[in-house]
């Protein structure tokens, strides 16, 4: 017999392989080099994540007790990949272009973004699933007491609740560490879903080792074990056509609302061409899986002594002749379909909990809103941390509640009927533009009692949760609300008889519900998105012209997104709208671009919340609803031109407003620029001129005051020299005159040579430099002296204007995409708003004269200096302080060389 400390060390060793597995993994994603973990066979094989160890063990006890109905477990998904290929690929397709992260979300988000539904599927999700993974951490307990000797009393229960505790913890890590690294639904947990690929070849070849050990080793061949199958009882079992029928509709809803299998089947699709694979290959699985499940069974109840487990036929004949190694594999394999159900459950269910329980908890509790301060993803991810941690505790506090109890022996059928009440929502929200928000509640909230009503409380057992005379009377004696014979059906089997009026009386108020309402606009948007998700693969517009201001949404975004991803979504936006170097304009499709963002971290209707806290619920276009009324073709056209109209004239306003407002500014600071010209010669003109004339004069004058008013005038003509300079260097750029002279260089060297010219080293530095060396070591064939001289006045200008208590000046370096940029970004107040558009002009300087000195003429001569160069200077807005960005192509600097 293995000893127990060598049956956890075998444990250990293989759930660090399985560490290693998921980090190599993820580390070959993140450097892009994981092509192959997109592939079709690693999403067949994590689909998988069906078969836990309920299938993997309890298939065997259930061919024991039930003859050939366990086939119904697996019938049920074959028929779904087989015959539904087509709605598995509207849910795949459905999923991507509204950024889907779990089942609550696409519930809530095809039903106008309702976060009260979001929740209702998250609850029932969650109720549903904690005993079964309750489940899961009895049958490691289980198999793990097989090994114990029977005559040694060293394994007790409380050892195996220890090590379910155990169990529980090592998943929770697990998760947590490759299922919480990240918040895109898009950035995939290709750790997580590469280690369930692999246990799901763990447990297949040690379910198959097991039955040609069964076969072959204790049975005399196929024929042989034909001939003990006709004569074992278990071909005797009646066959229920109800029950088979019950059976195969639930396993078959399974494979669509389980949040485990909705993760893997949707969430963690890389391409949709995989169910085309998928739709032949995993059912080919699931036949390897059930392949010697009756054969285990007849040899099981031949040889072992009666009273043996059932269940657990595929661990104790091994045992029973000293196959110690193929009993361990055997365990592995149990071990594998427990843990990979455990983990991608936990990550569904941390989603779906984080993004419709604590994130709208958390916005309603902070009065500032979406608008709030503060880095929104640790909260996100931590959210989820805490939430993977507690429904494994669940998990195991249901296992100790239980006892272990028989209450678990079909609590996989159960949690299969609880799941199954998100279907009529699920298939009536792709397939009826007609269903509403107030019908999938009504159903969702009426299957869900009836379900908990007439299964899933009655099966703790008599007496547990409801009374013995409650289950045989009913409610204050109305024999037709028995829990287990609903308006005079007795007789039906428990599973039937509750899935039977639960999935009814559900379909039936889903529909009455919505027949008697009409959609929200919203609902009627997303309804036609969802049902013709074909025909406009692109979400539509929900947003009217905002009035939000962009900063606010910039914020917003940085927090739930980071820094860099977020502004480069607003970069590339702006871009796009030829407004480079500026935030973009609020434009309804940008409102509808960012919330698709959003949505894939936080979910659709969290999304939308915080999206309109800061646009201020602006309601949905004219030209959207009519398309989604579906009026007339005429009415359509008028409209949608009218809109495009109205759109194009406020735009065409908007940016004559902004034009006007620009001129006038720039207008303000010409005359300010003009004035300030003639202060700059005039007052050293007047010095050389006052000086001169007392030299001239040198009545009365010694050598020492010669020399300072010598002194006075050379300096007074190096700062008129210095001003001239400035402007013919100007006038020379801009007519393009300028003759560049290019040379090899590297960016450090350049960026050495300006923080020295601008005097911010040494005791009297008045502003300290934050830099990254290795970084900055880029080849540069450019001219060096004028990108140098960019690079002096930028940080002049941080030492300069810098208003912190302690000034400080960030230079970053990125290079990549044949560009190299140079980010200055210092931690003051930042330029105003209203100044950030003229910055760049000739005549702009800041409205405040202490702020702006000199004769504003330092960023015009940068921005033509690098236009010259080929490259580009840009104000980053939303950056806190000051922040400029230069950007120098390196292929433009490649082809001078």
């Amino acid at each position: 017999m293995i000893a127990f400390n060598l049956l956890v060390a075998i444990c250990l060793v293989y759930v660090v392989f399985l560490f290693l597995v998921a980090f190599w993994a993820e580390r070959r994603a993140m450097a892009g080099q994981g092509g192959w973990l997109r592939s079709p066979l690693v999403y067949t094989l994590s689909l998988s994540v069906y078969c836990t160890a309920w299938t993997f063990y309890g298939a065997v006890g259930y061919a024991v007790r039930s003859g050939l109905e366990f086939v119904t477990i697996y019938l049920g998904p074959t028929l779904v990949l087989i015959g539904w290929w087509w709605t598995l690929r509207k849910l795949v397709r459905i999923g991507k272009t509204q950024r889907i992260t779990s089942i609550a979300d696409l519930i809530s988000s095809r039903y106008g973004k309702s976060n009260v539904l979001g929740v209702i599927v998250t609850l029932m999700a969650v109720v549903g699933t904690t005993p079964y993974i309750a489940l899961q951490l009895q049958s490691v307990t289980l198999s793990f007491a097989v090994f114990a000797p029977k005559d040694v009393g060293q394994w007790a229960m409380a050892d195996l609740n220890a090590t379910a505790l155990t169990v529980a913890a090592g998943l929770a890590v697990f998760t947590v560490l490759f299922g919480t690294r990240n918040l895109d639904a898009n950035e995939r947990h290709h750790g997580v879903v590469t280690a369930i690929a692999v246990e799901a070849v763990v447990k297949l070849v040690a379910l198959l080792a097991v039955g040609v050990f069964v076969v072959w080793g204790l049975a005399g061949g196929p024929a042989d074990m034909m001939a003990r199958i006709e004569a074992s009882p278990i071909t005797d079992t009646p066959i229920s056509t109800g029950r088979w029928i019950g059976l195969t509709f639930l396993s078959a809803a399974a494979i669509l609302t389980l949040p485990r299998m909705f993760q893997v089947l949707v969430v963690e699709n890389a391409d949709e061409r995989h169910l085309a694979t998928a739709s032949w290959a995993f059912p080919l699985y699931l036949l390897l899986m059930s392949l010697f499940v009756v054969p285990i069974a007849v040899v099981g109840l031949a040889e072992m002594p009666a009273g043996t487990n059932p269940d657990l036929f595929v661990l104790s004949l091994p045992l029973a002749h000293s196959r110690e190694g193929l009993a361990t594999l055997a365990f592995l394999g149990g071990f594998s379909s427990a843990t990979s159900m455990v983990i991608v459950a936990a990550i569904a269910l941390s989603t779906m909990v984080s993004n419709h329980i604590v994130m709208p908890l958390f916005l309603s509790w902070k009065t500032q809103g979406a608008t709030m301060s503060g880095d929104v993803r640790k909260l996100v991810l931590r959210a989820r941390r805490v939430s993977i941690a507690a429904v494994l505790f669940l998990g195991y506090l249901y296992f100790r509640l239980s006892g272990g109890s028989e209450a678990l022996a079909a609590i996989g059928l159960i949690s299969f009927a609880g799941v199954a009440q998100v279907l009529p929502a699920l298939v009536g929200g792709i397939f009826w533009r007609g269903a509403t928000r107030r019908g999938a509640v009504a159903g969702l909230v009426t299957g869900f009692a009836i379900w908990a009503y007439t299964l899933f409380l009655p099966s703790f057992g008599e007496g547990a949760v409801m009374g013995a005379r409650l289950i045989a009377e009913g409610p204050f004696g109305l024999g037709w609300l028995r829990p287990q014979a609903l308006f005079g059906t007795g007789g039906l089997d428990p599973v039937v008889h509750a899935v039977f009026w639960s999935m009814a009386l559900n379909a039936g108020a889903f529909i009455a519900v919505s027949l008697s309402g009409f959609p929200s606009p919203m609902e009627r948007l997303q309804g036609a998105q969802f049902v013709n998700v074909f025909e406009h693969s692109s979400a539509g517009r929900g947003w009217s012209q905002g009035r939000a201001e962009a900063e606010d949404l910039l914020l917003m975004a940085q927090r739930i997104l980071g820094a860099e991803q977020a502004q480069g979504l607003f970069q590339r936006t702006a871009a796009e709208q030829g407004k480079l170097g500026y935030l973009p304009e609020i434009t309804p499709d940008f409102l509808q671009r960012l919330e698709r963002e959003l949505a894939g971290s936080v979910g659709a209707a969290t999304a939308h919340a915080m999206v309109g806290q800061i646009v201020g619920r602006s309601s949905v276009s004219v030209e959207d609803l009519m398309a989604v009324a579906d009026e007339t073709a005429q009415m359509m056209e008028y409209s949608s031109q009218l809109e495009a109209k109205s759109e194009e004239l406020a735009l065409t306003a908007r940016q004559l407003r902004e034009a006007n407002e620009k001129l006038t500014e720039l207008s303000i600071q010409k005359d300010a620029f003009l004035s300030q010209i003639s202060h700059e010669l005039r007052t050293p003109m007047t010095s050389i001129r006052s000086f001169s004339e007392i030299l001239l004069d040198g009545q009365g004058l010694g050598d020492e005051d010669r020399r300072r008013y010598c002194r006075v005038i050379h300096e007074e003509a190096l700062r008129l020299t210095r001003l001239l300079d400035d402007l013919l260097d100007l006038s020379v750029l801009e007519n393009g005159q300028v003759t560049l002279n290019r040379q090899e260089g590297e960016l450090a060297e350049l960026i050495d040579r300006a923080v020295a010219a601008a005097g911010v080293t040494g005791a009297r530095a008045r502003i300290a430099i934050r830099r990254d060396p290795a970084r900055e070591r880029v080849k540069l064939v450019t001219d060096t002296d004028r990108l140098s001289q960019v690079f002096i006045n930028l940080i002049a200008n941080a030492q300069k204007y810098c208003d912190a208590e302690a000034p400080e000046l960030r230079i970053e370096v990125q290079a990549g995409g044949g560009s190299v940029a140079v980010d200055f970004i210092d931690n003051g107040s930042g330029i105003p708003r209203k100044s950030q558009s003229i910055i760049f002009e000739k005549f702009a300087r800041l409205s405040d004269p202490r702020s702006a000195g000199g004769a504003g003429l330092g960023l015009a001569i940068c921005r033509e200096i690098m236009a010259k160069l080929g490259g580009s200077i840009i104000y980053l807005p939303g950056g806190g302080g000051a922040a400029f960005r230069v950007t120098l192509p390196l292929a433009r600097a490649a082809e001078a060389a």
